[in-house]
């Protein structure tokens, strides 16, 4: 590296001395090709000014303009440091590429509190943040906040929010298509940047957390598999979308189908990140009526590394009223047995044992509920 100094080089005190050698130079006829007396004398002459100008007229030597800098040298907590601003110029190749470095020694050098990374997908503003502000407070070090929207939607949140400068380079999002998947990889790319992010939850702007930080932290750390719903289901909306086109990367037997709201270990998200096997089937032959963000991933993954999944979510939905979408709930919805039902009347396996508590977040839930979720958020939820 070299740094930009100040120009030293001679310096006349008298400007007057180019002026004597000037007219010495014309009176003395001075050529290239002089005769050998004219060059002598001319020599001489020259021998004369160059003494005077050196003694008298304060030549100094030139100090090159750019000269070795000294900088620190870099270290590994530099490099391990995460990005201080989420905001960056990498296209999608280049960020998928530089985010499926992975270091080959599992160790690390170093004290490392693995963190849990919340991948918000949504369209616009967070109308439920109050809520997740209330959430992660207290549990700084423990948590890292990743926001895609729509390109055209500019956050305001304050400069205390955790929410603040949470925001990835985004891209245009279509309900159904690839690039609701290019969306979540990106959000995956965009967390595994920082090393310390050892699990990832993909959410919604309509998503709240059901218990309180340490409970979901000590739950999803603990836990021996990754929380995706990888079914096998045989009717129209399961097997029924498969297109044979896929052959010969998914056979129909492969056929998986899962909720688009996951969580996912380091490990798995580097697979699903650096795929190029079965991303260019999926684009190409999972399209409405196949929605693809409800079967890439539960199917490479079930074809990759079957024993790794829980084969649930950990995020509620109901879709007991029916229809392409689920239930959103309200201000009138938000009753202590309403969320009893949500969290004690479950049945599900954890770590391969049966337990009740089967979901850590809910949806959808509309900009109405948060007031009474405020209120009663201790009562809820236990935060």
């Amino acid at each position: 590296m070299y740094c930009e100094e100040s120009h030293e080089g001679f310096d006349f005190l008298d400007m007057g001395a180019v002026d004597v050698f000037v007219k010495l130079s014309r009176r003395t006829n001075l050529r290239l090709f002089c005769p050998k007396k004219c060059s002598q004398g001319a020599g001489i002459i020259l021998s004369i000014i160059s003494i005077r100008m050196n003694r008298n007229l304060g030549f100094r030597a030139i100090i090159p303009g750019t000269q070795p800098c000294f900088q620190e040298p870099i270290s590994l907590q530099n490099l391990i440091k995460p990005p201080s601003n989420y905001m960056h110029t990498m296209n999608d190749s280049e960020l998928l590429w530089r985010a499926s470095v992975v270091p080959q020694i599992k160790e690390y050098p170093f004290k490392r509190i693995p963190k849990i990374a919340f991948m918000f997908l949504a369209r616009g503003p967070l109308p439920l943040s109050p809520l997740w502000e209330k959430f992660f407070e207290g549990n700084e070090g423990l948590y890292s906040i990743y926001v895609h929207s729509l390109p055209s939607y500019s956050p305001d949140f304050p400069t205390s929010s955790v929410f603040y400068g949470r925001q990835i380079p985004c891209q245009m999002v279509e309900w159904g298509r690839m690039s609701m998947c290019d969306a979540e990889r990106r959000l995956l790319a965009n967390a595994l940047l920082d090393i310390s992010n050892e699990w990832f939850v993909l959410l919604s702007e309509a998503c709240i957390p059901l218990h309180n930080f340490s409970i979901i932290y000590r739950y999803i750390s603990r836990s021996r598999f990754s929380f995706m719903g990888a079914m096998d289901e045989p009717g129209p909306y399961g097997r029924g979308r498969y297109n044979p086109n896929m052959l010969p990367e998914v056979n129909i037997s492969q056929w998986r189908k899962g909720s688009q709201w996951f969580e996912t270990n380091r490990n798995l998200a580097v697979d699903i990140i650096k795929d190029t096997k079965f991303y260019p089937k999926f684009e190409q032959f999972c399209r409405p009526a196949c929605y693809v963000d409800e079967h890439y991933f539960p199917t490479m993954l079930t074809i990759q590394s079957p024993y790794l999944l829980a084969n649930r979510s950990l995020t509620y939905v109901d879709w007991s009223r029916g229809g392409a979408h689920p239930a959103t709930f309200g201000k009138n919805d938000m009753r202590k047995e309403f969320f009893k039902k949500i969290l004690e009347d479950q049945k599900c396996v954890y770590n391969n044992q049966p337990t009740s508590v089967c979901f850590l977040f809910a949806r959808k839930f509309s900009p109405s509920a948060l007031v009474v979720l405020l209120e009663h958020s201790m009562e809820f939820f236990g935060f």
